[in-house]
């Protein structure tokens, strides 16, 4: 992080009242694991993914005033969208890093036993494997989406992106995944 990011995330030049504390508490809080889970897909690495969190929520706090309207989700979720391209376009001269967490990555079943992990656990490397295959636009609408549920409405708030865009990209990524997963498995065989 530059020291010109430090000195604007480290002070977020405002504290919240109690009423506002409350009301972000309420609003905004629930949906940590949701920005969290957005910046693991967007920026593919845990490390930049909790930087990004961290900055957004800065981010969310110091500009809360602004917040106008009861869903808090779309409006952190726009917030962490737009920490992590911006995060993105400065390491764009740099390697990425893809990392795979099992334990985030893999749902919980009642089957259990050897071959259920092992094929939960292939099942769930492959998705990854096909998410990371996607241009960031489309695994972003299909993350929100699939894994965040949210509407093509609360989609197209986030995305910045009319809903007919968000409807295109999910089923043009929803193609490629199909692609990617038919492809990683070729290769797998």
């Amino acid at each position: 992080m530059t020291d010109e990011n430090r000195s604007e995330t480290a002070n977020p030049g405002r504290r919240l009242s109690p009423h506002e504390r409350e009301r972000f508490t309420e609003c905004v809080l629930p949906y940590l694991d949701a920005a969290h889970n957005l910046a693991r897909y967007l920026l593919r690495d845990p490390h930049e993914a909790e930087e990004a969190v961290q900055e957004a929520f800065l981010r969310a706090v110091r500009h809360f005033d602004g917040f106008r309207g009861a869903d808090g989700r779309a409006w952190l979720l726009s917030i962490v969208r737009n920490t992590c391209f911006t995060q993105l376009r400065r390491r764009r001269t740099g390697i990425e890093k893809v990392e795979f967490d099992e334990e985030l990555h893999t749902p919980e079943g009642d089957v259990s036993g050897p071959e259920a992990d092992l094929a939960t656990t292939t099942t769930a490397e492959s998705v990854r494997e096909g998410l990371d295959r996607l241009a960031v636009e489309f695994r972003e609408v299909l993350v929100l989406r699939e894994l965040e549920g949210l509407s093509y409405k609360e989609i197209a708030h986030v995305a910045g992106v009319p809903i007919g865009t968000v409807m295109s990209r999910l089923a043009r990524g929803r193609k490629q995944l199909l692609v990617a997963l038919g492809t990683f498995a070729k290769e797998n065989d």
